[in-house]
């Protein structure tokens, strides 16, 4: 039986259509992505199944006396600390335990704590601190009142209010917003062992590719199910816009030529009786709408002007605020084909590192050398509260660019997908996702060499975000990128480091590896010690294979790249004997590319030699690594 059914759903706003008889159902224990553009409905059809907005037509059943839980809009702030609002969330362990306190009938005592018996309501504390924990509140920090926190924070808490109810049907909206990676590898992991069902509104594909059994694809007011992750529909649909475009393309040239026949004989009696036949077969033939996709987004990074390396460097040097130093001892250098990605918890100095490296924050101590050409380009989602809510695009460009013409002007705005209406709307009008497009062009108006993006993706939807990793893909600068998405990071980024307890260190692993580090961090902070028989505990235990595994993964990317090579080889390696067993390479004067393909090929089998050496070397000390464990 299935736990929510939605039957021919209308839903209107401000006189727009969101909804049109649209149906869906979600079975117990099943997970969903609900995806679409920007402006489709998916937050609205979650305050309908909320019940928060109610529907112009149709139906929506939630099974009898199943919980639901969905993260609200607005940001706690009361002065109750994070774990007391946590645990309020949980209505009925909150009622009874006031009840207890006022009974005095021994009959409604017994009553009431066998149900909190029943409801774990003695372990609801360490749940709750749990989650807390996993998205990035030290036990510290949950002592604290909601409203020292920010509004970012704050949605965290309600996150964590709705994850600690484990109800039956979870209702998410983007969850990943205010998160950064940590949590967001965290709220995977928990996602995938929650046993409950879930409706999640994302534009994360890494969580829609392993959280959820299915997408729900809410698209001129219809929902269409497809099973699988993200990627999975990706192709089916990819598939079915195919088949959809032959099939209308196949009828279409019937139609045409059918037509023509009924132009070209018509008026001629002789013909007059064949041509009616071609019109009633015409009216008969089925009409295909061809699929019509909205304008794909484009974003386009200005060509950089080359710069020998390094571009900037730094010499043991320490940054921070009021003198105090956040991080210390930072040497490294960046040149023009760096690709960077900043890992670690909000707070551990991302944000801070990135401002020294933009210029926009001094060192304290050491050296800080920067080509004098050097131009950068920085994006941050704090700097949308610097934008002025009543002015355009266009006001905004021309003012950072004060020199260039109005079709430059207008240029540089529709790099980033911002056309000749959006650009003359006012930014309180823009959408979240077209305000980052505005920031976007306004970091980028000087051809940077250096592009420093502090979580870009946070509003933009899934084809703005494949846009912006293929403009980077094609940028020819350096890039220093903060993000939370995985996928993000996994293509764009070719070098990680970790930014935590003051220092900034390579992380030599992919992301793979970082999100098998993390959890297994997590869960050797988590895990309680053994009494004190003089054996390790199981904690330290954790703790100690997760450090092995770090110290071993220099091992496996030197495997992993000496595999890459082999691989390469062999292919270019297969092209040259193919080239040389064709009899026309013999022909009259082409013996000095005879030559040159046999040179090439010997210098080939040296490299391969050489790589698998490498492969040998690494596989060898991995092994000899694992047997030496306890």
């Amino acid at each position: 039986m299935s736990l929510l059914v939605i039957s021919n759903l209308s839903l209107r706003m401000a006189g727009r259509v969101l909804l049109d008889q649209a149906s869906l159902s979600i079975d117990p224990g099943r997970k969903v992505g609900l995806v679409g553009r920007n402006g489709a409905g998916k937050s609205t059809l979650l305050a309908a199944i909320a019940g928060d907005i109610t529907p112009d037509g149709g139906d929506i059943r939630l099974s009898s006396r199943a919980r639901m839980a969905r993260v609200k809009q607005e940001a706690p702030a009361d002065g109750a600390n994070l774990l007391e609002t946590v645990l309020a969330g949980d209505v009925e362990r909150t009622t009874l335990l006031a009840e207890a306190e006022q009974a005095t009938d021994p009959m409604r005592l017994g009553e009431i704590h066998e149900r909190l018996r029943a409801i774990g309501a003695d372990s609801a504390p360490a749940r709750a601190g749990a989650v807390l924990a996993g998205l990035g509140f030290s036990a510290e920090a949950q002592m604290r009142p909601v409203s020292d926190f920010s509004g970012g924070w704050r949605m965290r808490v309600s996150l964590a209010t709705a994850l600690f109810l484990e109800p039956d049907l979870l209702l998410l909206d983007e969850p990943t917003n205010h998160l950064d990676l940590e949590a967001t590898l965290w709220l995977e992991d928990w996602l995938r062992r929650f046993a409950g069902a879930a409706l999640i509104v994302s534009h994360d594909r890494g969580l829609l590719d392993s959280c959820v059994d299915a997408i729900a694809h809410l698209e001129r007011g219809k929902l269409n199910l497809t099973p699988g992750g993200y990627e999975n529909f990706v192709r089916i649909r990819t598939e079915q816009a195919l088949q959809q475009t032959r099939q209308a393309e196949k009828i279409a040239a019937r139609r045409a030529h059918m037509q023509s026949f009924v132009d070209r004989f018509r008026a001629k009696a002789t013909k007059a009786k064949q041509a009616q036949a071609r019109i009633k077969a015409l009216e008969k033939l089925p009409v295909i709408d061809a699929v019509v996709e909205d304008t794909a987004a484009h974003f386009a990074f200005p060509e950089p002007e080359q710069l020998p390396p390094p571009i900037l460097s730094v010499n043991r040097a320490s940054v921070g605020y009021d003198g105090k130093p956040v991080l210390g001892n930072l040497s490294f250098r960046l040149d023009m084909e760096s690709r960077i990605a900043l890992l670690g918890a909000n707070g551990n100095g991302k944000s801070t590192l990135a401002k020294l490296i933009a210029g926009r924050l001094a060192a304290l101590s050491g050296d800080v050398e920067r080509n004098p050409r050097l131009k950068v380009g920085y994006f941050a989602q704090h700097q949308t509260e610097e934008l002025h809510l009543d002015q355009t695009p266009i006001a905004h460009m021309a003012r950072a660019l004060p020199k260039a013409t109005p079709p430059i002007v207008r240029a540089q705005l529709a790099r980033f997908g911002l056309d000749a209406d959006r650009a003359e709307t006012a930014v309180k009008d823009l959408s979240g996702g077209e305000k980052a497009r505005l920031l976007l062009a306004l970091a980028t108006r000087d051809a940077p060499q250096l592009l420093i993006l502090d979580e870009p993706t946070n509003h933009l939807d899934l084809d703005a975000r494949d846009a912006l990793i293929r403009a980077l893909a094609d940028f020819e600068g350096a890039v220093v990128l903060i993000s939370h998405d995985p996928h993000l990071v996994e293509l764009v980024a070719d070098r990680l480091w970790l930014v935590a307890d003051g220092h900034v260190t390579p992380f030599e692993g992919d992301m793979s590896e970082y999100r098998t580090w993390l959890l297994e961090r997590a869960r050797a902070a988590n895990r309680p010690r053994q009494d004190s028989t003089g054996q390790q505990s199981r904690k330290d235990d954790r703790r100690d294979r997760a450090e092995a595994r770090k110290a071993l993964a220099p091992l496996r990317k030197i495997a992993k790249d000496a595999e890459a090579k082999l691989a390469k080889l062999a292919s270019e390696r297969a092209k040259l004997e193919a080239a040389l067993a064709d009899p026309a390479l013999y022909a009259d004067g082409k013996a000095a590319e005879v030559t040159r393909l046999n040179t090439r090929l010997a210098a080939i089998a040296k490299d391969e030699a050489e790589a698998e050496e490498r492969w040998l070397a690494a596989e060898a000390e991995m092994e000899e690594a694992a047997t030496s464990e306890p």
